[in-house]
């Protein structure tokens, strides 16, 4: 076969080419891979759910990070002439007020705030636990292994709700950061056996073969490589931590050992109005529907997020 053959067959393969990718555009067809993170983006995109319930969420959040400027009084200042009246649009008073005349929609987006705030770092501070050690236990395995999960089953027999009430009773009772740490060193069990399992099953990859071969160092691999692989699972798991804590909290405060007075606070507010059911039922209304709505909520959102995640999903 001469040069010039040669050359005319190239040159008729990239025009046959050529046209089959002009033909997949016009038909709508995608040429380009999409990455793991691309293709899990869309996916929560088209999940209308949680894509409405991640509006409603922001919508609420941002009420209640700016609620300084959006709330019609102060939260701890009494009206007197409007004691106990019902939710009206008239005097402002959206929510009513309590028997000392404080405005209620005032202290829930205040109580909102405070329930959050707590919630964020109870996620937070539960999060960086159980990656940690769920990692080292899932990585290293052996007796590493066999000790980080003894002790993390040491605390999933512990009866929960009796440790807490006693350690916020002695150590958390009124401060919503001293609450949410408690509740942070208690949240993570869940998560660093998840973690873990997914770095058992992720260490025996080839690409961390090919890591080792290459040198690549122990922290190297596990915040490089498999780290990386893990933050699915670890970002729906993070997200429903947010909307238990958020729950716990308010259920502590309504018991009396979690965030007091002067911070207003979900559980705080229906404590209050629980002496009132039958003639001020807005006073722990309202608290209890904005708990139920930010639940809902963030637990659609998960599972937007675990539907995303979800290798076995498939992109319509």
């Amino acid at each position: 076969m001469t040069d010039q053959q040669v050359r005319k067959d190239d040159e008729i393969a990239e025009a046959q080419t050529q046209a089959v990718i002009d033909s997949a555009h016009l038909e709508g067809l995608e040429i380009k891979s999409l990455t793991q993170w691309q293709l899990a983006r869309r996916k929560f995109f088209q999940h209308k759910l949680a894509m409405t319930s991640l509006v409603i969420l922001l919508l609420v959040f941002l009420a209640a990070l700016f609620a300084d400027f959006i709330a019609p009084y102060d939260f701890a200042e009494p009206d007197v002439p409007n004691r106990s009246s019902p939710p009206t649009f008239e005097g402002q008073h959206y929510f009513g007020t309590d028997k000392i005349g404080r405005d209620y929609f005032s202290r829930t987006l205040f109580g909102t705030r405070t329930s959050v705030y707590v919630a964020f770092i109870v996620a937070s501070v539960s999060t960086v636990i159980g990656v940690i050690i769920g990692g080292v236990a899932g990585y290293y395995g052996g007796a590493i292994d066999n000790l980080l999960m003894r002790m993390t089953d040491l605390f999933l027999t512990i009866p929960f709700l009796a440790i807490l009430l006693v350690l916020s009773a002695f150590l958390g009772a009124g401060s919503p950061v001293r609450v949410a740490f408690i509740l942070g060193f208690l949240f993570w069990t869940g998560l660093a056996r998840i973690v873990r399992g997914e770095f058992l099953s992720l260490r025996e990859k080839e690409f961390v073969e090919a890591a080792k071969v290459l040198g690549a160092s122990d922290s190297r691999i596990i915040f490089r490589h498999i780290l990386p692989n893990t933050l699915g699972p670890i970002i729906v798991n993070a997200t429903l931590t947010v909307a238990a804590a958020i729950l716990v909290e308010a259920a502590l405060s309504f018991l009396g050992f979690g965030v007091q007075p002067p911070f207003p606070a979900l559980g705080v507010l229906i404590a209050d109005g629980q002496d009132s059911l039958t003639t001020l039922w807005w006073l722990a209304t309202f608290p209890g529907l904005t708990i139920v709505l930010i639940a809902l909520c963030i637990n659609f959102v998960g599972d937007g997020l675990r539907d995303a995640f979800d290798p076995k999903q498939r992109v319509k």
